[in-house]
């Protein structure tokens, strides 16, 4: 690795942005592949990016290289893979035909299956899974804010590629339990379907005790799957995964309390899946609740939750309507059903 290695994010949408955003305000070399919509309105505006706790910076578009070209994987040194799951197997074998052999590549996605996917089309690379714990909030205009906190976890590997990443306002540690990290990440990404499904803010869906419990019987389903699996996900919490669903049950106030010793969020913050529906793009549920639902039905386990979340976000993907703006109570009424038919009826 060179001594200013050319930074190229791989499908820049608000994580990329953001995160290549910041790295750039740093002062580091940074390449953006993007969308042209994306390219067209950094052009225009650059970008501005803020969060929680007050951070603000401007970075100018000439700051960065902006590429619509997959061509311009040829001059990485570091490759940061942040599209959508549905799209990994696509920009793998664009980095398979551009991007140098010995260039790492690090994924900074949804799901855990994408590394997989990597890992089949792109042999023998240094290939890193990773964890984003933040939200970040696309504002129009070249925005995007960071709206709950947490450090972004790399595997670890030959480079000290966590030390290199790490800038004022970004830091990012390397875990060589990056399989755990990231099926610890797996349970709070169950809650995005969740949350799209709502309408809500993630702050406000959090104080909802309705949707507290559907989160804490969520979870604790994918839990019991994971376990039976022999899967030992990693808290990124400062509270145990187990303990996760009897904090979500507790009345609000006790919630509350407990809860801002876990995260940091700002009224703002959305899950990816509700901008995916108002956007009218197509959802990473089959990652999500998809693959929960899969690893059940190999070990002869029911998954209702997951079953109805994914069922319902599928209806929403189709109608095209945006957010469904359902009551907890619904979900709840429709779970109460399906546990009363016949078992031979039941998925």
């Amino acid at each position: 690795m060179r001594a200013d290695p050319n930074i190229v994010i791989a499908g820049a949408g608000a994580i990329g942005c953001f995160v290549g955003g910041v790295l750039a305000a740093a002062g580091a070399q940074v390449t953006l592949l993007l969308r042209p919509r994306v390219a067209a309105e950094i052009h225009t505006h650059g970008l501005t990016l803020t969060d929680f706790d007050g951070m603000a910076q401007k970075v100018s578009g000439d700051r960065m290289t902006l590429s619509e070209d997959p061509a311009c994987l040829a001059d990485a040194d570091l490759i940061l893979v942040t599209v959508k799951s549905g799209s990994t197997a696509q920009i793998a074998r664009l980095i398979d035909r551009h991007a140098p052999a010995k260039c790492p590549v690090v994924s900074l996605q949804n799901g855990v299956t994408n590394v997989v996917t990597l890992q089949r089309l792109l042999p023998g690379r240094d290939l890193r899974g990773g964890m984003v714990p933040f939200n970040v909030v696309p504002m129009g205009q070249g925005g995007y804010h960071r709206a709950t906190s947490g450090d972004i976890v790399i595997g670890a590997g030959p480079d000290d590629l966590g030390a290199l990443l790490s800038v004022p306002y970004l830091r990012v540690r390397e875990s060589r339990d990056i399989d755990a990290v990231q099926w610890g990440k797996f349970l709070i990404n169950l809650n995005n379907a969740l949350n799209a499904l709502s309408g809500l803010p993630l702050k406000a869906q959090l104080h909802d005790r309705g949707w507290r419990r559907l989160m804490a019987d969520q979870w604790a389903e994918a839990l019991a799957v994971l376990r039976a699996k022999g899967i030992s996900p990693a808290s990124t919490t400062p509270v145990s995964v187990g303990a996760v669903p009897w904090i979500f049950r507790l009345p609000t106030p006790l919630f509350t309390r407990v809860a801002a010793q876990m995260l940091t969020i700002d009224d703002q913050a959305r899950a990816s899946m509700s901008y995916d529906l108002m956007a009218h793009r197509p959802t990473e549920i089959d990652a999500l609740q998809g693959e929960l639902i899969r690893m059940g039905a190999e070990m002869g386990r029911r998954t209702p939750v997951a079953r109805l979340v994914a069922e319902l976000i599928e209806t929403a993907e189709i109608a095209g309507q945006g957010l469904p703006n359902l009551p907890a109570a619904a979900l709840r009424a429709e779970l109460k059903r399906t546990a009363a038919r016949p078992l031979d009826q039941q998925a």
